[in-house]
C-alpha cells in the first residue's frame, strides 16, 4: 500500500473513531461513562483467595447425579418461567413456612437492582453503613437515585446513633444491612438493627450473604416486621457457578418485587441443579464448619503475625491490615496466590486485604507466603 493510501485509511479510521465518541457523547449518561467497569482479576495457575468462594469441589457421586439432571434438561425451551422446583428446595431447605413468599434472582445482585429499581422514585433515597458491599451503591446510581453511607464506628461497629440520625434526616425509601457486613466481616448488633427497623419508614434489605458461616439470622423473623425483606445467595455455600440468589419475605413485599423480575431470569441448568445441591443438607453443612474451622486456625495466626491487624470475621474471609497492602499484594501474587487488594476503595480500609479462607493446603500457602507460622 502506497504513503498516500495508507495516509487515507489513517484518516478514515480517525474520523470513524471521532464520530463514534461523539455518539457515545451524546448518547450514554455522563455518570456512566464516568464508572469503571466491575473488575474481575484472571485466576489462572493463581490459588483463588479473592473471591469468598467455597473452596471444596463436590463428591464424584454428587458430581455424577448433577450430570444425569443436566442431561436431561431440555435446553432448546425456556426453562420454567417461575421457578417453582427451586423455589420448593429452598423452602425445605430453610424451613420456610407458607408465610414467607420467595422471589428468584440470577445471583444477588439481580435482586439488589430489581429492590432499588422498586423504590426508584423521584427524590427517594437509599441508605446503608459504610463501607459496606459495593452494589449497593451502584446500583442506586443506575437507577438515578440518591445514595447515603453511614460511617460505620469503632472496629467497624454500626454506629446506631448515626443511623437513626441519617435516617430522621433523609427518610430512606431503602436501607441495606449486611448481616455479616462485606467487607468488613463482623456481624452487626441485633438490637441496633432491630431499631433501625422500628425507625425506618420504608423498606428495610438485610442481605444475608454469608449467612452459613455466621449462625445467626433474620430470615425467619422476616415477618415480625412490617418493613423488613431477607436476601441470600447460594454463591459462598458453594454453588457460585449457579447464579442464584433469592428474596423472602411478606407476600405483599413480595408481591411488588415479582413484578421486577425479568422472565426466565433463572435459567434451566441452574433450575436443574440447585435443588439437587439444596436437599444435600449434610454435605453443604460440613463444608462450612470445615470452613468455620479453617477460619479460626488462619485468623489465630495472622493476628499473631507482626505487622498484621485482623478482625472478627463471622464469614468466610478474613479483613487484615498491613503495612503495605499494594507490596503484600504483589508479593502474594508472586506466590501463586489472588487476594483482594482494598487499599483505595474507603479510607478506612487502608492498606486493608481481604482474603477468602480455602482449603487447609491453600490456606498454609497463604501463610508462609504471608510471613505467618502455619
Amino acid at each position: 500500500m502506497s504513503l498516500a493510501a495508507t495516509a487515507q485509511q489513517s484518516a478514515a479510521v480517525e474520523a470513524r473513531d471521532a464520530e463514534m465518541a461523539a455518539r457515545v457523547r451524546a448518547t450514554v449518561r455522563d455518570d456512566v461513562r464516568a464508572m469503571h467497569a466491575y473488575a474481575v482479576p484472571r485466576a489462572d495457575g493463581l490459588i483463588k483467595l479473592d473471591a469468598m468462594e467455597n473452596p471444596y469441589p463436590l463428591p464424584a457421586e454428587v458430581r455424577a447425579r448433577l450430570a444425569a439432571a443436566v442431561a436431561g434438561v431440555a435446553i432448546n425451551r425456556y426453562p420454567d418461567a417461575a421457578a417453582e422446583a427451586t423455589k420448593h428446595a429452598l423452602r425445605d431447605a430453610f424451613a420456610l413456612g407458607d408465610g414467607f413468599d420467595i422471589v428468584l434472582g440470577n445471583g444477588s445482585d439481580e435482586l439488589i437492582s430489581m429492590l432499588t429499581a422498586m423504590v426508584a422514585r423521584e427524590g427517594a433515597t437509599v441508605l446503608a453503613p459504610d463501607p459496606s458491599f459495593v452494589m449497593y451503591a451502584i446500583s442506586a446510581r443506575l437507577a438515578n437515585i440518591r445514595y447515603v453511607g453511614v460511617p460505620l464506628g469503632h472496629d467497624f461497629a454500626l454506629d446506631t446513633d448515626a443511623m437513626l440520625s441519617a435516617i430522621a434526616r433523609e427518610r430512606p425509601a431503602l436501607i441495606w444491612l449486611a448481616f455479616p457486613n462485606n467487607p468488613t466481616g463482623n456481624l452487626f448488633d441485633v438490637a441496633a438493627i432491630e431499631a433501625i427497623v422500628d425507625a425506618a419508614p420504608g423498606l428495610v434489605v438485610i442481605d444475608e450473604a454469608y449467612y452459613a458461616f455466621a449462625n445467626r439470622s433474620f430470615i425467619l423473623r422476616a415477618r415480625e416486621f412490617s418493613n423488613v425483606i431477607v436476601v441470600r445467595t447460594v454463591s459462598k455455600i458453594g454453588m457460585a457457578g449457579l447464579r442464584l440468589g433469592y428474596a423472602v419475605g411478606d407476600p405483599v413485599w413480595m408481591h411488588e418485587l415479582e413484578k421486577l423480575r425479568p422472565p426466565y431470569n433463572i435459567n434451566a441448568l441452574t433450575q436443574a441443579v440447585a435443588p439437587l445441591l439444596l436437599a444435600e443438607e449434610a454435605l453443604l453443612t460440613e463444608q462450612a464448619r470445615a470452613i468455620c474451622a479453617e477460619r479460626e486456625r488462619v485468623a489465630a495466626a495472622l493476628a499473631a503475625t507482626p505487622g498484621v491487624v485482623l478482625w472478627p470475621t463471622h464469614t468466610n474471609f478474613v479483613l487484615v491490615r498491613v503495612v503495605d497492602a499494594a507490596a503484600m499484594f504483589e508479593q502474594l501474587r508472586h506466590a501463586g496466590i489472588l487476594v483482594k487488594n482494598l487499599a483505595g476503595s474507603h479510607p478506612s480500609l487502608a492498606n486493608c486485604l481481604r482474603i477468602t479462607i480455602g482449603t487447609p493446603d491453600e490456606n498454609d500457602a497463604l501463610l508462609r507466603a504471608i510471613g505467618a507460622q502455619p
